[in-house]
């Protein structure tokens, strides 16, 4: 059935229903895409490295400084370090958002519907981690331990929309929720375990001004400008205290309001004022009276919406279309060059392979099964143990937080990271052609 047009004459959704899951669709197919710019940036960073331009790839992301400050108070890195350091602390930012909400309102708001997504995060951090240890069980090359913990839900999910319209929403959303808690089991082991030595002065600072900032939360303030602009000074703060960067990004998130400005009822009224305004500014010809109404329902129709989400939905194209694929592209250039078939046999490798690929399987799907057995968690309607399992195969994609804790476990070793990488890039490239082709034969078994 058609769509109706209401009073104002303006197209509305078909059903309360198709209203409620559309905002899930939009982020679905956001990041669908972003999954598939990703795979472009990801190709073009590798024939680059590996091209004759490979050293004009070296030396503009690794040699390349900037300086940004005024006198002596400057930061300069290099364009990498200004990549994995600043521009990842946007794209944590907006993981902290998205934790946040899933915690308030989403599928982590209570301890049922969280059981079975925080299950699989747990088993598919726990088991990959095992398999590396067992595999470099001592020495400096231990500290890659957390590189298979994670899980790109950026790629899973555009490898998942590669398989057909036939994949229930049930399983997006559920791939969703387990990669989200695996996003903040990362964020939880990346300051714990890969922090440097800490300068306390500066980690007071930046702890003091995220405080500052929960204050004007509670106080009730809604405008985002004082909470972006102290946040700056908050990552400042967290990259001179020995805290990578990005953990201020996270922190911060926290501090967003979630709460909009007008309650619902207030809202209401307000708004049939409004719209009874703009009917006699039309009837009287007054152009500047509509504009001003206008311009009151667009404050409106803003101060109704959750801060949070106001920004989660405005930074969401950004991260994905802009910053992961210049993360990619900065990140995965792996020069083959001297590196033949022993580098995929060296222990670090195959750590992240066997991590990636087989604990990944056997953690999500162990795990929930666990939970489901116990009486824990439900399985999502419509959703089999063999659909599950595919969503556990794609939890074995890794990428942007593989890549980026790769970086920071061996940030002094050129060979160790590019091995890493190469375990990362042939261990995704696998678990994402396992699970689609597992997905699409369970589709094609059920339309048969």
């Amino acid at each position: 059935m058609a769509g109706q047009k209401g009073n104002l004459g303006i197209q509305r959704e078909r059903s309360p229903v198709q209203a409620m899951v559309r905002p899930i669709r939009d982020f679905l197919q956001l990041e669908a895409a972003g999954g598939l710019l990703l795979l472009a940036a990801t190709a073009v960073a590798l024939i680059w490295a590996n091209s004759p331009g490979g050293d004009l790839y070296l030396k503009l992301f690794k040699k390349t400084y900037i300086s940004i400050g005024i006198g002596d108070a400057k930061i300069a890195m290099s364009f990498l370090h200004w990549i994995n350091d600043a521009l990842m602390a946007v794209f944590f930012l907006l993981v902290g958002l998205e934790i946040k909400r899933e915690l308030l309102t989403g599928e982590l708001s209570s301890a049922r519907k969280a059981a079975l997504p925080v299950a699989a995060a747990l088993g598919g951090m726990v088991l990959p981690a095992v398999f590396y240890i067992l595999l470099n069980p001592s020495g400096d090359a231990q500290a890659g331990w957390g590189i298979p913990m994670a899980t790109d839900i950026a790629f899973a999910l555009g490898i998942l929309t590669l398989v057909g319209r036939g994949v229930p929403i049930a399983l997006k959303v559920f791939l969703v929720a387990f990669a989200i808690v695996d996003d903040l089991g990362a964020v939880l082991v990346i300051a714990l375990f890969y922090t440097e030595q800490l300068s306390f002065v500066a980690l007071g600072i930046g702890l003091g001004v995220l405080a500052f900032l929960f204050l004007l939360n509670k106080m009730g303030v809604r405008s985002l400008v004082p909470y972006l602009l102290v946040g700056v000074v908050a990552w400042v703060a967290f990259l001179e205290s020995g805290v990578h960067a990005t953990i201020a990004g996270v922190l911060l998130a926290f501090t967003i309001p979630h709460r909009p400005t007008f309650k619902v009822g207030e809202i209401g009224q307000a708004g049939l004022n409004l719209v009874k305004q703009h009917s006699e500014s039309l009837e009287a010809g007054d152009e500047g009276g509509r504009h001003g109404v206008l311009t009151h329902l667009h404050q409106l129709a803003r101060g109704g919406q959750s801060t949070l989400v106001y920004l989660e939905n405005t930074l969401h194209p950004f991260v994905m279309y802009v910053i992961m694929p210049i993360f990619a592209l900065g990140n995965a250039g792996v020069r083959f060059e001297g590196m033949g078939a022993s580098a995929l046999a060296d222990p670090i490798a195959l750590g992240i392979v066997l991590g990636l690929v087989v604990g990944k399987q056997v953690g999500i799907v162990g795990f929930s099964w666990i939970a489901v057995k116990a009486g824990w968690a439900d399985l999502p309607k419509g959703v089999g143990w063999s659909m599950l399992y595919g969503a556990a195969t794609l939890g074995g994609v890794g990428f942007t937080m593989s890549l980026f804790l790769a970086g920071l476990a061996f940030e002094g070793s050129e060979s160790w990271l590019d091995i890493s990488k190469m375990g990362i890039l042939l261990a995704s490239a696998i678990s994402g052609l396992w699970g689609w082709a597992w997905l699409r034969r369970g589709q094609r078994s059920v339309t048969e």
